[in-house]
């Protein structure tokens, strides 16, 4: 059952929870009060990218590709060839974590969209930068280009 919404989690970790479920693809059960549920609260448990990746027709759960001390990676097989991506950062501190395709055994011909910002944020490089806060994840749909 989703903690979302219940306190004691800020609005990143509440986001890192439910990207987690997703990644999963479990059963998406609110645990919260729906009645008090705020704007923000809401957003992120209807959130329709995020809800895509968890119901997608695959049905196929992540894996852990990657642990880099605080950092995590894990990928996700989804239908039409795509894939989800969720960079995990389990530390106190805002980490800038460097992948590359190979890490994801992904190279190349993919477009990246993060599911969080609903934002493109372009092609899949040999070499990926990316910054994720504490307690934080960056989700991405990746989408073939072929």
């Amino acid at each position: 059952m989703l903690e979302i919404g219940n306190g004691g989690m800020t609005a990143t970790e509440y986001r890192t929870h439910m990207s987690l479920w997703a990644m999963l693809a479990a059963p998406l059960l609110a645990g919260n009060d729906l009645r008090s549920v705020t704007p923000e609260i809401l957003g992120i448990l209807t959130n329709r990218e995020v809800i895509a990746i968890d119901q997608d027709p695959l049905g196929r759960q992540a894996r852990r590709v990657k642990k880099d001390g605080d950092v995590e990676i894990w990928t996700r097989p989804l239908a039409a060839r795509a894939q989800a991506v969720g960079v995990f950062n389990r530390g106190d501190t805002t980490a800038l974590v460097t992948i590359r395709c190979e890490d994801l055994r992904l190279c190349g011909g993919y477009r990246m969209r993060d599911v969080w910002t609903h934002a493109d944020a372009g092609t899949l490089a040999a070499t990926q930068s990316v910054s994720v806060p504490s307690h934080g994840v960056v989700l991405w749909r990746l989408i073939p280009v072929n």
